[in-house]
C-alpha cells in the first residue's frame, strides 16, 4: 500500500466559489482508478499545540494498492486536468508519500 497525503496552501483571495470549485476538483480526483480510497479535509478543530500545522487549507490523501498504482495516479489525465486547472489557486503544495 502507498499513502500519497497532499497539504495545500490556497491564496488568501479565492472567492467562496473558486474554493467550492477547488474542493470539487479534489474530488474528481477520486475518479482515478488506480485509487483505492481518498479522503479530503481542512484542519481539525483540535487544540493549539506547537508541534500542529493547521496553516494549510486542504488536505487529500490517496491510498493507492501499490507504487504502480501510485505512478499510474500521478500520470492519469484526471490529475494533470486537475493539476492543470487548479495549480494557480494554490500558493503552496506540500506532499508526503509512506508505504
Amino acid at each position: 500500500m502507498l499513502v500519497h497525503t497532499v497539504y495545500f496552501w490556497l491564496k488568501p483571495e479565492l472567492s467562496p466559489a473558486q474554493r467550492a470549485d477547488f474542493r470539487r476538483g479534489v474530488e474528481s480526483l477520486a475518479g482515478i482508478k488506480a485509487v483505492d480510497r481518498t479522503y479530503i479535509g481542512v484542519p481539525a478543530a483540535t487544540p493549539k499545540r506547537p508541534i500542529i500545522d493547521d496553516s494549510y487549507s486542504l488536505a487529500l490523501t490517496v491510498v493507492c494498492m501499490d507504487l504502480a498504482a501510485h505512478d499510474a495516479y500521478q500520470v492519469d489525465p484526471i490529475h494533470l486536468a486537475f493539476v492543470d486547472n487548479f495549480k494557480t489557486f494554490w500558493t503552496r503544495v506540500q506532499i508526503y508519500d509512506a508505504e
